[in-house]
C-alpha cells in the first residue's frame, strides 16, 4: 500500500477540520487511514519525522494530520455531533481522562496495544496512553546565580537568600504542586493536593512575582531577555533559549513531570486502525526517535533501552529514569476529579485578589 501523509496544520475549528478532512480524503486510501490531531509547530513536525511517518510506512496506512492548540472544545463538538471526523488526538492527559468520564473518548483495549504493556501503570489510563513527557522546572539566570543557585521550590520561595525577580505560570496545574513542595510536602506525597495549604503558600510569594506568564513563548522570552531571575518554565523552553546563547539553566529537582497522551474519540470513524496506530506510536524505537528531533522525553520508558538515545542525550530528558526519580509525577486523575476542577475555578479568584 502506498503511504501518504496529508498535513493540515492550523485547523482549529470543526468546520475547518471538516474541510481539511475532505481534502485529505481525496488523496487518502479510504480503507486504511486515520486522522491524527496534535498541537502543530515544531512539535508536530518532530513527531512526524520520528513517529508518524515510520508508523504509517510500517502499518501501510495513511495518516491525515490536523493541528489545534486546544483540542478539548473540538472534541466535545465533534463527538456531540454524533459524527466525529478525528480518530486519534495527542492532547494533555487530563483531557483524555475527562473525556473518558464524559463519554467522549473510547475506552482502550490494552490487549490490542502490547507496546504499552511494559509501561508503568501511572503512564496509562483506561482511556489514554502516555505519548511524550515534559516538565515544569525551576529555571534561573546563571548571571544572577553563578554559584549557590536555587535548587528547590523552597529556595524559590526564599526571597532573602535568593533575591531577584520571579515569574510563575498563571495556571494552577503544576503551580499548586510547586507551592506544596515549597511548604515541605514530599514529591511522592502530593496527592490528593491540600488545596488550602497550597493557596496559603502561594499568598506568601505572590507579592514577589513580577510576571504571571500565560504561554511557553512568554516564559522563554522572560528568561532570554533577562526580565526575571528565576521562574517556573517548561524544560524544553529553557533548553531552547540556552541553545541560543542565553545564560540560563534549570534543575529537574522537584520538577513536575507532565505528559501528553494519545486517546481515541468516541465513535471514531476508523477505530480499528486508530488502535493499531496507538500501539505503533508507543513502539520503543519510534519513541526513542522523538528526543532526537525535539527536547521532549519518550512516553514509553523502554525507549531508553533501545540504544537509540545516547547517554548524554538521555541525561537531558525529563522522563529519563534518574531525572524522573527527582520529580513529582503529575496526577491527571486528581486534576480531572471534582476537587481538581474546583481548584482550577478557585485559581481565577486567587489571581483577582
Amino acid at each position: 500500500m502506498t503511504t501518504k501523509l496529508g498535513f493540515r496544520f492550523g485547523h482549529a475549528f470543526l468546520g475547518a477540520s471538516l474541510g481539511a478532512f475532505g481534502l485529505a480524503c481525496t488523496t487518502a486510501d479510504a480503507a486504511e487511514q486515520i486522522t491524527f490531531v496534535s498541537q502543530g509547530g515544531a512539535y508536530q513536525q518532530a513527531q512526524t519525522v520520528a513517529i508518524l511517518d515510520p508508523s504509517a510506512k510500517k502499518l501501510g496506512i495513511t495518516i491525515n494530520q490536523d493541528s489545534i492548540p486546544d483540542a478539548w472544545p473540538a472534541i466535545k463538538t465533534q463527538v456531540g455531533s454524533g459524527k466525529p471526523i478525528w480518530d486519534v488526538v495527542d492532547t494533555p492527559t487530563g483531557y483524555c481522562l475527562r473525556g473518558g468520564e464524559q463519554g467522549l473518548i473510547e475506552k482502550l483495549d490494552f490487549s490490542k496495544i502490547p507496546n504499552a504493556a511494559a509501561m508503568p501503570e501511572a503512564y496509562r489510563s483506561p482511556y489514554s496512553v502516555s505519548y511524550e513527557f515534559y516538565s515544569s522546572v525551576l529555571a534561573f539566570s546563571q548571571k544572577t546565580f553563578p554559584k549557590d543557585a536555587p535548587n528547590s521550590w523552597a529556595d524559590f520561595w526564599d526571597v532573602k537568600k535568593f533575591p531577584g525577580r520571579r515569574a510563575l505560570r498563571n495556571h494552577p496545574i503544576a503551580t499548586l504542586e510547586a507551592a506544596l513542595m515549597a511548604d515541605g510536602v514530599a514529591p511522592d506525597k502530593l496527592y490528593p493536593l491540600d488545596v488550602d495549604r497550597a493557596f496559603k503558600k502561594l499568598e506568601e510569594i505572590k507579592p514577589n512575582i513580577t510576571v504571571w506568564w500565560t504561554s511557553g513563548a512568554q516564559s522563554a522570552q522572560l528568561l532570554n531577555d533577562g526580565e526575571v531571575d528565576m521562574e517556573m518554565a517548561w524544560n524544553g523552553r529553557v533548553s531552547a533559549v540556552a541553545k541560543e546563547g542565553a545564560k540560563v539553566t534549570f534543575t529537574y529537582n522537584q520538577g513536575i513531570l507532565q505528559s501528553t497522551s494519545l486517546c481515541v474519540l468516541k465513535g471514531a470513524p476508523n477505530l480499528e486502525t486508530a488502535v493499531k496506530f496507538l500501539n505503533e506510536a508507543v513502539d520503543p524505537v519510534h519513541q526513542a526517535n522523538l528526543p532526537l528531533n525535539i527536547d521532549y522525553g519518550p512516553g514509553n520508558p523502554k525507549a531508553f533501552d533501545t540504544g537509540v538515545i545516547k547517554p548524554e542525550r538521555a541525561a537531558q530528558l525529563p522522563s529519563e529514569p534518574a531525572n524522573a526519580a527527582k520529580q513529582a509525577l503529575m496526577s491527571y486523575a486528581w486534576w480531572s476529579s471534582p476537587a481538581g476542577e474546583a481548584a482550577e475555578k478557585r485559581w481565577a479568584a486567587f489571581m483577582q485578589k
